[in-house]
């Protein structure tokens, strides 16, 4: 398990990631919302009102469904509802290492549409693999695999220091590249030949591909691709 703590890769054409500062403002406030609606059933049906559930894609008329929105919207809603602190802590960490050199690159706006379309994106990836399932995702995964799958495209060679579990603890400076793409090997891993999993992991693997794409357009002119100058 690799935790990252900190990058060394100074952001050269923002003064602020407002844009990567608001989405984790906006997770937490979420997230405080869930806990007021208490646990067990109140805060399934809450949930389950905002998740992207695959069935319901295939049965929009589905009489058990607790949708408020239409599906359409619940591949943005689910990435901002999150299971337990744990599944929120977790994703917002990798935002905060990763997100604010990606806003510098894309720029404000563009960081916040490329954001929102991770988190569709990689939803529909999730319900093409669980086609016709009941198992609705949650969680801002899809859209952080993205931000990770774009600073590999774009920043491989800069130093994390990350955490191996925490058995070991001293933060080994990496190379993004090594760090990312051990994380990217084990979704894969898991993905074709792991058992059942309450972990979306093909979410992640499509937020991965989908945001290294993305990246590449949408970037700013000076800014190389895999960290060139």
């Amino acid at each position: 398990m690799f935790i990252p703590l900190h990058d060394r890769n100074p952001v050269r054409h923002i003064r602020f990631p407002y844009v990567t500062y608001g989405i984790i403002g906006l997770n937490v406030l979420v997230f405080l919302i869930q806990l007021a609606h208490g646990s067990g059933l109140s805060f399934d049906q809450f949930a389950l009102s905002y998740a992207a559930v695959p069935a319901y894609f295939l049965q929009p008329d589905a009489p058990d469904r607790l949708a408020y929105l239409p599906d359409g919207l619940t591949l943005i809603t689910y990435a901002f509802f999150h299971a337990d602190w744990l599944h929120l802590g977790s994703n917002m960490l990798f935002l905060w290492v990763f997100g604010d050199n990606i806003e510098d690159a894309l720029g404000h706006v563009k960081f916040a549409a490329f954001y929102l379309a991770c988190a569709a994106l990689s939803g529909l990836v999730y319900i093409l693999f669980a086609m016709g399932t009941y198992t609705w995702l949650i969680g801002a995964s899809g859209a952080v695999a993205g931000v990770m799958g774009a600073y590999i495209v774009l920043y491989p060679h800069a130093r994390v220091y990350v955490l191996l579990g925490l058995t070991i603890p001293i933060p080994l400076p990496l190379p993004a590249l090594w760090m990312l793409g051990a994380w990217a090997a084990v979704q894969l891993f898991y993905l074709f030949f792991g058992d059942a999993s309450p972990v979306a992991w093909s979410a992640h693997v499509g937020g991965l591909i989908v945001g290294a794409a993305l990246c590449v357009p949408l970037k700013r002119r000076d800014v190389a691709l895999f960290g060139g100058h």
